[in-house]
């Protein structure tokens, strides 16, 4: 059967590949380091796959039609989209889907009592386009996106969260292949996008969810991570780090609720707190 060998939560904002420079040395140093290690732990545990939970951004589905989860289940995936190309400063790139294993996260999650909508095209920006250039610079895994509704009332909640999390890990654990499989949240942390805080991260704010993600208190977070917290992150922005709690549910089932920090850099120049936390997993 599949096996998940980690789970990871990672920033995925556009800063930091479309005006890096535009930061102190001090910042680029510590971000790109961050980055670096990220890619240092995925070469250690080697996987095949890596599904990955991010914002969609409005990017495929509007206001008035937009899921809590949609499991892209094509065959291969290209980015970044035509408009997003000159700002994310990302060359164009290719990386192999998983239709299968896409196709049994819809079908088993419904058996499970949660609904996800697919699709075989789906369009990516930075939420995916950051993250696989840093952690996967060769493109050389299986790749389902998973795009979430963290942003637009009513959005999933921090425990229902958890729980795509949970039975994203049991489907992966039945099904029947030898690959070695990531879990990966991308967005946040605090930032705002276009809103009255855009130039400014709440650090407090930050500091406060990556103790969160350390402690390992899947109840706390269930508890505390409500819509109205995430707002005093940024309306817009923080909201997408529960797609962290997706991968915090996946870690829980393997055994580990416990994330370790790996960097954390308040950058305003980049619009964003800028960091990530990860879950090793036996």
């Amino acid at each position: 059967m599949a096996k998940i060998v980690a789970t990871l939560g990672v920033a995925h904002a556009p800063g930091v590949t479309g005006w890096i420079d535009k930061a102190p040395q001090h910042e680029q140093d510590g971000v790109l380091a961050g980055y670096a290690r990220f890619q240092q732990l995925m070469d250690e545990v080697r996987p095949d796959v890596v599904i990955g939970i991010a914002n969609d951004h409005l990017l495929n589905f509007s206001l008035d039609n937009i899921p809590d989860f949609c499991v892209g289940i094509g065959e291969q995936w290209a980015g970044p989209a035509p408009w997003f190309r000159d700002w994310l400063n990302i060359p164009d790139y290719t990386v192999a889907g998983h239709r299968e294993l896409g196709r049994a996260l819809v079908r088993e999650s419904a058996k499970a009592g949660i609904n996800h909508a697919f699709a075989d095209k789906l369009l990516f920006d930075d939420n995916w386009s950051v993250p696989l250039k840093f952690l996967f610079p060769r493109y050389d895994v299986r790749f389902v996106p998973i795009h979430m509704n963290p942003i637009v009332p009513p959005v999933p909640s921090a425990a229902h969260c958890y729980a795509v999390g949970e039975t994203i890990a049991r489907i992966v654990q039945q099904f029947p292949s030898d690959e070695r499989v990531v879990v990966m949240g991308t967005g946040g942390l605090s930032h705002d996008p276009g809103g009255k805080d855009y130039f400014t991260v709440h650090e407090e704010f930050d500091r406060w969810f990556l103790e969160l993600m350390e402690s390992g208190d899947a109840e706390r977070v269930k508890r505390e991570l409500t819509f109205d917290k995430l707002l005093t992150g940024g309306d817009g922005g923080a909201g997408e780090l529960l797609a962290w709690v997706v991968a915090m549910g996946a870690a829980g089932v393997c055994g580990n609720t416990r994330a370790e920090t790996v960097f954390y850099v308040p950058s305003v120049p980049m619009r964003c707190g800028m960091g990530g936390v990860y879950w090793r997993l036996d």
